[in-house]
């Protein structure tokens, strides 16, 4: 049985992807969460649906094709680069769109110790926003801390729990600079996560600050 996803992305969010106008991270970000929920895709295609009828109420003349136009374009594609081979495969904690950026599943992440049995994986991405991956050990909590811009978190195994609620996969937290937290993950089970920001956080405990520039975070 699925799992009813309860915590969704806001308009704004899915507006600025359907107009490819946020940051490669929160693209990943969203498309990942899109590829679970059936509601915010919903959502997503009814802003891109708008989107297409304003460009045509504001487009000129249409120009005419050639007659082999489209057997052109599907030439090019067939000479194009294969698609990743992780697309290819069904992991049950990477979705695909982040399975392509991670090159495989669960076991092709390059974990990095970061303490507290926590674990990070930094993804290449464009430089607008970073994205990490995050293994956070049942029970374990992570260190309270303030935003000095957006903060989007997906759940992708386990849950967390914090003052907004409990979230578990396919669950996504958007946090901005009004927010402080404590996130906990649940005693069930370990917690992986993806982790979109767009500035450092604001951590209030000295330690964390201190790694800060370390963690890059």
């Amino acid at each position: 049985m699925t799992r009813e996803i309860t915590h969704h992305l806001t308009d704004a969010l899915l507006m600025g992807y359907a107009a490819g106008a946020l940051p490669e991270a929160f693209d990943l970000v969203i498309a990942t969460h899109l590829s679970l929920c059936d509601a915010c895709r919903a959502r997503a295609a009814g802003f891109e649906m708008l989107g297409g009828a304003v460009l045509d109420e504001a487009a000129g003349p249409v120009a005419p094709l050639a007659d082999d136009s489209l057997e052109a374009t599907l030439a090019r594609i067939a000479e194009g680069p294969a698609a990743p081979a992780a697309a290819a495969r069904r992991d049950p904690v990477l979705p695909v769109p982040l399975a392509e950026y991670v090159g495989g599943g669960v076991e092709a992440i390059r974990w990095r110790r970061v303490g507290m049995g926590v674990r990070q994986a930094i993804l290449p991405t464009s430089r607008e926003a970073r994205a990490r991956l995050l293994y956070i050990p049942a029970g374990a909590a992570m260190p309270d801390h303030g935003h000095t811009g957006t903060e989007i978190t997906l759940v992708l195994q386990g849950a967390f729990q914090d003052d907004d609620g409990y979230y578990a996969r396919g669950d996504v937290e958007v946090a901005t600079e009004e927010v402080d937290h404590t996130p906990v993950a649940d005693f069930g089970e370990d917690c992986i996560c993806l982790a979109v920001t767009d500035a450092p956080l604001r951590f209030n405990a000295l330690l964390p600050r201190l790694a800060q520039p370390f963690l890059r975070i």
